[in-house]
């Protein structure tokens, strides 16, 4: 099941759309305007974007381009009730990867939406977040969720985690750790590595001397 947010002020477009992608299976998230959509990209992750043009507050062009600030590759078919050409030239520009013109046919832009549903994201990139034990780990803003609560994480911090989760319940020796993270001149270094699992400890446990995410094995690593 893939995740799609569908941007819009019009409500009889938000409904349709959500009535009709959540019937082929997918889960369907709505906002009325370029605000609410920036919001929802900066909290959730999305594998489509059906993003409309012209809205109060920010229009689809701004979105996209914050989007490309931020370095959010999520795919982005915009709806245009604007035929000029050059406007849609500039939505491709900053990054869209379709333009489907308003009023459109249903039934061709939910066979658009599949096929960008299918393709394969660019080689190279990786998601946007990281999620293992309740932990949801944003990449770009290197910060952490922890059910209710939102910490903030060093580059560093970041980097330790998120090579921790991506090799969840597996052990990370401390020799590997290092030379992920630090580099390999720093394979001996083992108070660094001691320094910073303390911090994520701190900032990601409810009792730090009693961790439930962040285990120790004894004479190996975490």
């Amino acid at each position: 099941m893939s995740t799609v947010l569908v941007v819009d002020d019009e409500e009889r477009i938000r409904t349709l759309m959500s009535r009709s992608l959540g019937g082929e299976g997918h889960r369907v998230v709505t906002a009325s305007d370029g605000v609410a959509a920036l919001e929802r990209l900066a909290n959730e992750e999305f594998d489509l974007v059906l993003l409309d043009l012209m809205m109060p507050r920010c229009n689809g062009l701004e979105v996209l381009t914050s989007m490309h600030e931020r370095e959010d590759r999520t795919p982005v078919i915009v709806l245009s009730g604007v035929h000029e050409v050059g406007t849609r030239v500039q939505a491709l520009e900053r990054g869209a990867v379709d333009v489907v013109a308003k009023p459109f046919s249903l039934v061709e832009l939910l066979a658009r939406t599949r096929r960008h549903l299918a393709a394969p994201r660019p080689a190279g990139t990786e998601p946007r977040y990281l999620e293992a034990r309740g932990i949801r780990l944003d990449l770009h803003r290197r910060c952490a969720r922890v059910g209710a609560r939102s910490v903030v994480l060093s580059e560093r911090e970041s980097a330790l985690l998120a090579h921790l989760m991506r090799r969840r319940g597996e052990v990370c020796s401390r020799e590997e750790l290092l030379r992920d993270v630090w580099g390999p001149s720093s394979v001996e270094s083992n108070h660094y590595l001691r320094v910073y699992v303390g911090h994520l400890r701190q900032k990601l446990e409810d009792d730090p001397t009693q961790p439930k995410y962040l285990l120790t094995e004894t004479g190996v690593g975490y």
